[in-house]
């Protein structure tokens, strides 16, 4: 099989890519599910362990099929680039951003990061890393000036700046091409948590930063079978021999048949999001003109403050849909009580329509404060919208607020 062209559409490379050079022959690239790899002699090991052959030794360093899945993931963030781009597969979501920020990181220097985010994240840099000897400043992204004066006051400390957008579980949308030239004029590193976007509906890389970190449980492989993370930057970047370095001694490296379902579910990324985005849009303007919603957090209304930005920053508006019910904990208790359709489920991004209360599941580690700090009431819902008929959707959401 020929190599893509260079002007290849991001469908033709979520299917094509990676799929060529198996020497079976095999149509999809095949599992190989093996912890190792033989040798057929002393001179062949040898040059495989030295890197002067190319090859496979040990599952946990790289196997076949994961290389198959992150050549389709850099392929996809390449768009729009004029430079090779590269993709590590990680065991999770988590095990990318934690191995981003400690390649990024180290004793005595600082992140800045984004207070409002998904919950773990935001634990992992408040509790772990300061017992490693980082530093973590957490603002307001929103607010340019926040970020500004938060690296100056690192004095030339800050590492690496972390952004989520859009914001989980309230939408916002952060500037990413402002904040990768704030960051990088004080020699920072901007990483761009893109899981809700995808790179379907945005590319970080091509507005400016460092690297891209996704949960490939989500809407990358679609179908909530597997647990995922995929870090994708620059090939010729400094740090990328670190994150490598850290997946492999951290043993962060997923299985191969993981690895094999994150690809397949990759090759329909395109025609899922179009529908998820599109269902999404609908659903989000039925509650927006609902009595018992208060407000709606999605940036493809109108009415979202962002959705200038992210008309500019994004090429569609996701398929999340954030909204805040009248009455607070108990409205919100009646409300998942009561759907029928709508999947009770602390994830997103599979083919059915999924509904979660951030304040009991995603962010409940979080005190009260830091809660309210990020936008996230006891009556706010979220909502994953899924490729059903957009109609019965909705039906489902008017029943249960009624």
């Amino acid at each position: 099989m020929s190599p893509l062209p260079a002007e290849a559409g991001f469908g033709t490379r979520a299917i094509h890519a990676g799929e060529a050079g198996d020497p079976s022959h095999a149509y999809l690239t095949p599992i190989y599910q093996t912890a190792s790899f033989r040798f057929d002699s002393f001179e062949e090991s040898d040059a495989t362990f030295a890197g002067e052959r190319p090859g496979y030794f040990y599952t946990r360093n790289g196997n076949p099929t994961i290389a198959a899945l992150e050549a389709k993931l850099a392929a996809l963030e390449a768009i729009d680039l004029d430079e090779p781009v590269r993709a590590l597969a990680f065991s999770s979501g988590m095990a990318a951003v934690s191995a981003a920020l400690l390649a990024l990181a180290e004793a005595g220097g600082q992140i800045i990061s984004q207070e409002a985010l998904y919950g773990v994240t935001y634990q992992l840099q408040a509790t772990l890393l300061p017992r490693y000897g980082i530093g973590v400043t957490f603002v307001d992204p929103g607010d340019p000036m926040a970020v500004a004066r938060a690296l100056d006051a690192a004095r030339g400390r800050a590492r690496a700046v972390l952004l989520e957008t859009p914001v989980n579980p309230t939408l916002r949308c952060i500037d990413i091409a402002a904040i990768a030239e704030m960051a990088h004029a004080h020699d920072a590193l901007l990483i761009v948590d893109n899981t809700l976007a995808t790179p379907y509906a945005q590319r970080p890389l091509a507005l400016g930063a460092d690297v891209s970190v996704y949960s490939t449980t989500k809407f990358i492989s679609g179908h909530g079978a597997i647990i995922g993370g995929a870090a994708v930057m620059r090939a010729n970047a400094d740090f990328a021999p670190w994150l490598e370095l850290y997946r492999k001694h951290l043993g962060a490296i997923p299985g191969p048949f993981d690895a094999w379902l994150t690809a397949l579910g990759l090759r329909t990324l395109h025609i899922r999001m179009e529908r998820h985005c599109a269902n999404a849009l609908a659903v989000a303007r039925f509650l927006d003109t609902h009595p018992q919603v208060v407000r709606v957090y999605y940036p493809g209304l109108p009415t979202s403050p962002d959705h200038p930005l992210a008309s500019r920053q994004m090429a569609a508006f996701g398929a999340m849909v954030s909204f805040e019910v009248k009455g607070g904990m108990e409205a919100a208790r009646r409300l998942l009580d009561a759907v029928r359709l709508c999947v009770i489920t602390p994830t997103l991004g599979t083919l059915d329509t999924l509904i979660t209360h951030p304040a009991t599941m995603s962010h409940r580690d979080l005190t009260p404060a830091e809660r309210q700090r990020m936008g996230i009431s006891d009556g706010l819902i979220r909502l994953s919208v899924g490729l059903e008929d957009v109609a019965d959707i909705i039906a489902d959401l008017e029943q249960a607020l009624a």
